[in-house]
């Protein structure tokens, strides 16, 4: 006997899905994926995360790893990833605002370009032609003209493989099963993401997708491996080394990619290391610093931070382990920054007051992304409510009230008792997550100046890339250590600057021959083979 109905109620209202026998077999998250209600499975289904999370209300469900039988109610959380539908039973289910995939995605096309070029196009025959970031989180397309570089229409979406892990790590580890597993990361990126794009910004500028005959892609080298079809797995396991670095070029149907003629190309860009990829290549050119003496940086804290230093001639790159905390990933009330996030916080200690602004000022927000949570960390030390080692300080808990509040791991403070799925929280948990993430970074570039013999104070010029760093209060990333010892006239937010050079090398030919030419000039290091490395990071663990 097999259950007839399942009831999901849902921010906008109720819902009820048809079930048939088959859908007994499947992790609830996916089944809710296959109806069109892809949830935050951030760890690829793993159980390791919470961003997944639905509030049982009635019926019974089972255990997938044991096949033990779970009676809902109580209102009781549980990860979606880890149960499915028990048969003969009707279910209803509650999904929680932060645990959809279906916000509207907040990615940042514009990019700033600080290098003068030339109309001389990748492919001359291409009449139209698209530039593509793919990001781990996030994948950004612009559709040009070629003989103009004019841009004509834009599109942005979530990274489809998402539904498969969080990180790069995580999706390396998916391919561990087999070559069909490589293939459903690359129709995920391919398919469900970069031709609903390209279809998309088409329709714009009523296109016809025969009319595409160009397309230049920067990412970095674990997406561009996935967009190629290439197992990835090396890269997981020391020494870390990729199947391919180097510009390659594809016609779109081997890709799985629908759009121009017969001539119509694909080029993946060409990336210097295993974790520096051709992202921040593109980004080299973008910003200018392939050109400038420096000393210069180049600092993408995404879902990889990647960090890159120019001194002279000698160019060096690493990447860190900061994870996609900044991104609000793997945190109590964390989101992306979409509309209905927190995006800035001020705080007060005593009477304890929290001023939020919210994106799209909504009444009920759905948590906090990056940015706030950098306001959140200086704000919380700045006022004493934080103290260095990121607990929460005696003595505030002792006036703070019921705004604080203790659980199995420690302490938490409520920023907003009405969010969209409930009061939203800061845990000592999270601070310390963030605090891992920011140290990372801030070692990371303390390491390679050092490297070069400089300081951050000498740094003419912080190139601060990605769409995080377009909303980040400067001023409140330096204060929370973040970026140690800059000031904020050193920094230049450069938006997407993958973007930007994939772009560029759509339209200029010559710069793709510059991106060339950095990849085997730049020295790529691991960061914890450094002596000191470890030192500096568990300094900047604390806040300042």
């Amino acid at each position: 006997m097999n259950p007839t109905r399942l009831e999901l109620e849902l921010p906008d209202g109720r819902r009820e899905i048809a079930v048939n026998p088959a859908d007994t077999t499947l992790p609830i998250s996916e089944l809710l994926a296959r109806r069109g209600f892809p949830l935050n499975t951030r760890c690829g289904g793993r159980g390791l995360c919470g961003g997944c999370e639905i509030t049982t209300r009635a019926g019974s469900l089972e255990r997938i790893s044991d096949g033990s039988a779970i009676i809902c109610g109580n209102d009781s959380k549980i990860k979606s990833c880890q149960v499915r539908l028990a048969a003969g039973s009707d279910v209803a289910i509650v999904v929680p605002a932060r645990s959809l995939l279906k916000h509207e995605p907040a990615v940042v096309s514009e990019f700033r370009i600080n290098v003068p070029w030339a109309q001389d196009p990748l492919v001359p025959a291409a009449r139209y032609g698209a530039a593509v970031d793919v990001g781990t989180t996030t994948v950004a397309l612009l559709l040009c003209e070629m003989a103009t570089g004019k841009v004509i229409a834009e599109a942005s979406a979530f990274n489809a493989q998402i539904r498969f892990g969080e990180d790069v790590l995580t999706r390396i580890q998916f391919c561990v099963k087999g070559p069909e597993a490589v293939a459903q990361l690359q129709r995920a990126v391919a398919v469900e993401t970069i031709q609903v794009l390209l279809a998309e910004a088409c329709a714009e500028a009523r296109l016809d997708l025969a009319e595409v005959g160009a397309m230049t892609v920067a990412g970095n080298t674990t997406m561009q491996h996935l967009l190629a079809g290439v197992d990835p797995t090396p890269l997981g396991v020391h020494p870390f080394t990729p199947t391919f670095l180097q510009h390659r070029v594809y016609a779109p149907g081997a890709l799985g990619l629908s759009f121009g003629g017969p001539a119509a190309e694909v080029h993946l860009l060409p990336g210097p290391a295993a974790y520096v990829g051709a992202d921040l290549a593109a980004g080299l050119v973008a910003t200018g610093m392939l050109y400038d003496e420096g000393p210069v940086l180049l600092v993408d804290v995404g879902t990889n931070g990647e960090i890159i230093a120019k001194v002279g001639d000698r160019l060096i790159g690493c990447a860190t382990a900061a994870g996609p905390a900044f991104e609000g990933a793997g945190l109590t009330s964390g989101s992306r920054g979409v509309r209905g996030a927190i995006e800035r916080v001020q705080l007060q200690s005593d009477p304890f007051a929290a001023e939020l602004g919210v994106i799209g000022d909504v009444p009920h927000p759905i948590g906090l992304c990056g940015s706030a949570y950098v306001d959140f960390l200086w704000e919380a030390r700045r006022t004493g409510i934080l103290q260095t080692n990121g607990r929460l300080a005696d003595d505030f808990i002792a006036r703070a009230g019921n705004v604080v509040e203790a659980d199995e791991y420690g302490r938490r403070l409520r920023l907003h008792s009405g969010g969209a799925s409930g009061p939203i929280w800061v845990s000592e948990v999270d601070v310390a997550r963030l605090l891992q993430a920011k140290a990372a970074i801030a070692a990371g570039i303390n390491t390679l100046l050092e490297l070069l013999g400089t300081a951050p104070a000498d740094v003419k010029t912080l190139y601060l890339a990605g769409g995080f760093g377009l909303h980040l209060s400067l001023e409140h990333a330096i204060g929370c250590g973040l970026l140690p010892g800059f000031t904020p006239a050193q920094i230049k937010v450069v938006g997407n600057t993958s973007l930007g050079g994939a772009f560029l090398a759509l339209n200029d030919r010559s710069l793709l021959t510059e991106m060339q030419r950095a990849c085997a000039h730049m020295e790529s290091i691991e960061l914890n083979l450094q002596p000191g490395f470890e030192d500096a990071y568990i300094d900047q663990l604390m806040l300042p």
